[in-house]
Parts: structure tokens; sequence; C-alpha cells
């Protein structure tokens, strides 16, 4: 067999995998699509839910998913990134950093429930900071780190190591270097990382379960120490615990938590590009 030969049947093998990957989501979404789209009125986007959630609206599930998400911005991207920076530029290469370094590689791929049990026994109990927005959004940050430090090392490993020593070589610090050299050349794969936590973070349900969601609360949160509706958790209660639910209401609340996740993801691709365009190299 001929190396062309090989490279059309390696194509072929390609192509299908795409397609059986592409396929099932691009169904998914035209059924959320069809069956979510006449529920997109502005009673049902701003109102208030009435009669057990069966009518009205999911105004105060979209306030507080977004509350949630900013809370996780806040406490897991600075953080993240500084643990990431302090690991890639500053740690000597011993056995205490790769076992961090493993640690939180497999923090990673830990259930979000272990997650939300955590967040329960610290936050909720041992801190008494009860079922509030502070400890769901602690909870979700903790979840997100991993993922954050994880990509933010591997873009500040993309830019050339020839940077740094040109830096150093002019006589620039190791902090001047990470500042003016490092950082704005890895920014572009920050965000992407940083995007995907927190995106990862606005779809989640069982670390919100136990921390701060509530099953009905027609009202906006006053403070950080209230409970809050989320969209995943109001998801899962029309579909579970509510009965006569109509079908239209559930695809529609399901419709704007995807919407609310693609607008995360397309905010940071546009970052991302601009970013991308100042580069040299």
């Amino acid at each position: 067999m001929d190396t062309k030969t090989k490279e059309k049947i390696a194509f072929i093998i390609l192509l299908i995998a795409t397609i059986l990957v592409v396929t099932p989501v691009a169904l998914i979404m035209l059924l959320v699509l069809i069956n979510g789209l006449p529920a997109l009125t502005p009673e049902f986007i701003f109102g208030s839910p009435r009669e057990g959630m069966r009518a009205g609206g999911i105004f105060p599930a979209i306030v507080g998913t977004l509350y949630l998400t900013l809370g996780t911005a806040v406490f897991s991207i600075p953080l993240g990134i500084l643990a990431a920076i302090y690991l890639n530029e500053y740690a000597a290469r011993n056995w205490l950093t790769r076992t961090i370094e493993l640690a939180i590689i497999n923090l990673a791929g830990v259930p979000s429930i272990v997650y939300g049990l955590f967040g329960l026994g610290l936050f909720v109990t041992f801190l008494n900071f009860g079922a509030s927005i502070l400890s769901g959004s602690l909870t979700l940050a903790i979840m997100t780190l991993p993922v954050i430090i994880t990509a933010t090392r591997e873009a500040l490993n993309s830019v050339p190591r020839s940077f740094r020593e040109v830096s150093f070589s002019l006589g620039a610090s190791r902090w001047q270097t990470v500042r003016h050299v490092v950082l704005p050349n890895a920014i572009p794969g920050i965000l992407t990382g940083t995007i995907l936590g927190l995106s990862r973070a606005a779809g989640e349900t069982a670390p919100i379960l136990f921390t701060v969601a509530a099953f009905y609360l027609p009202r906006l949160p006053q403070s950080v120490y209230d409970q809050a509706m989320a969209l995943p958790y109001h998801i899962y209660v029309l579909s579970t615990q509510v009965p006569n639910v109509s079908v239209k209401v559930q695809y529609g609340t399901v419709l704007v938590l995807v919407l609310l996740i693609f607008v995360l993801n397309l905010a940071a691709s546009v970052l991302r590009t601009r970013f991308r365009r100042r580069k040299t190299w």
C-alpha cells in the first residue's frame, strides 16, 4: 500500500470520527432550538416564576447564574493565574512541585459532586456561610482552579524560552520578564482556559445543589449571603420535581443556559483573536 492510499484511508477514518462526534451534538442543539425558541418571550426572560414554576419567567435563575459565574471568576482567575506563574516561572523543579502538578491534574478529573460535598462541609457548615452565593462561588472556584492553572501553564510554556533569555540579558528582573514579555504573549491561551473553566462552572448542578441553589425563590438575592436560583438546578427541578410543566418551558430554560455559555465563549474568542493579532511571532 503506497503513501497516498494510506493518507486517504486515514483521512476517511478521521472524517467519519468527526461526523460521529458532531452529528449527535448538532441534533441535540436542533432539538433544543425547535422546542425552546417559542418560549423565548420578554415575559419568560424577565419575569419571575409563578404557579409553582409552571408559568412566569426565569429571570431570578438567570441573575443567580450570572452572580455565581462572576463570583467564581473573582475567586478563581487571580489565584489560578498567580499559582500557574509561580509553578512555571519561579518554583524549583523537584519532587514537591511535581507532586503539586500531579495533584492539580488529578483534581481536574474529580467529579463535581465531590466538590459540592466539600463546599457543604467547609463553607456552609464549618465556616458558617450557610447556603449562599458566597459558598456556591467559592465551591465553584475551587472546582475551576485546576482547569485555569493547567491552561495558564500551557500558555506560559508556549512562549519561546528565547524571549525570556533576551529579556534577562537586557537586565530585566524575573518579574519584569514575566510581566512585560511572557504574560502578554500568553494571554490568548490564558483566556481560553479561563473561559472554559467558567463555562463549566456556569453549567454545573451538583456543587450548587448543596451550597446555594434554592428550589423556588421568585426574588433576586440581596447579598452574597442569600440563596439564589440558578439555571442548571432550575432545569433539573423542572425536569424531575415539578409535574405538568410545559416542554416549551423546559427547553426554553435549557436554550437560555446554552446561549449564556455561548456568549461567554464568543467573548473569549473575540478577545483571544484581538490579542493574537498583536503577536509578532
